[in-house]
């Protein structure tokens, strides 16, 4: 009867730790679904259909499942630039007079996620530029960000997310949705379209007028130096011995479903 009972209860105690197991699995699994949720958000949004089912998923979820959902620096941009870019798409289709105050519509808290309500200034900023000040110019870090920002923001800041990021302006970059399995391809690509199109030189006479973005955060550039080689590598100018950079202006109109496939 004693090994009866031994065994009986060695039994219960497997069957506990192999539940535990499997749930435990269930939650990594879930939690590196995080990517492909953002993907069909706004896959949803650009075929105009109903996003409240992700939305409140997003919400519901919590800090520490998508830390361990997003491990990666790859996965944490990928991830953050889609719900960026969506709800940009979706809070300004519902709302577009909001767009009036652009400095109070970024500092407005307004996405749900992980249990509490962010602004786009914490997502781009705070998560995606590393715990960044947003007037410091890419050259001041915040003192005490927050433990949602401590958790969740990326490792190493990546200047090719500002050919990415889409505010709803009409000289933003254009919507992408991006994959982290093929997120640097991506970010090259649309970094280098986005270059071409918005750049003017002047090779006779050694002068390149640029996109503010450069000059905005300058310090995630490399500064001059840094906008040059940018500018070089990626084939817009031929030469930066001496090369003059000037500024373009910025047209903020509103331009909603500008999208691109990369």
């Amino acid at each position: 009867m004693i090994t009866r009972s031994i065994k009986l209860n060695l039994l219960l105690i497997l069957t506990f730790f192999v539940s535990f197991s499997i749930s435990s699995q269930d939650n990594k699994s879930n939690g590196s679904n995080f990517n492909k949720l953002s993907e069909e958000f706004l896959i949803k949004i650009k075929n105009g259909e109903n996003t409240e089912a992700i939305r409140e998923q997003l919400a519901s979820t919590t800090i520490e499942e998508l830390e361990d959902g997003l491990q990666t620096d790859t996965q944490k941009l990928a991830f953050w630039l889609n719900i960026y870019n969506g709800y940009i798409q979706f809070i300004l289709q519902e709302n577009p007079d909001s767009y009036s105050d652009r400095g109070s519509f970024f500092k407005k808290e307004q996405i749900k996620i992980a249990g509490t309500t962010i602004a786009f200034e914490k997502i781009e900023h705070g998560i995606i530029r590393k715990s960044q000040w947003p007037l410091g110019l890419g050259m001041i870090r915040k003192w005490f960000p927050n433990k949602l920002e401590r958790k969740l923001r990326v490792e190493e800041r990546d200047y090719r997310v500002h050919f990415a990021l889409n505010c709803g302006a009409k000289d933003c970059p254009p919507v992408a949705i991006y994959y982290a399995e093929k997120l640097d391809e991506q970010l090259d690509l649309g970094t280098k379209k986005y270059l071409t199109q918005t750049t003017v030189y002047n090779k006779e006479e050694n002068t390149v007028s640029v996109t503010p973005l450069f000059s905005w955060f300058r310090g995630d550039f490399g500064c001059k130096k840094g906008v040059k080689e940018i500018l070089k590598a990626h084939n817009i100018v031929d030469d930066t011995k001496g090369l003059d950079i000037t500024y373009k202006g910025y047209d903020w109109t509103l331009d909603l479903d500008n999208w691109i496939k990369l």
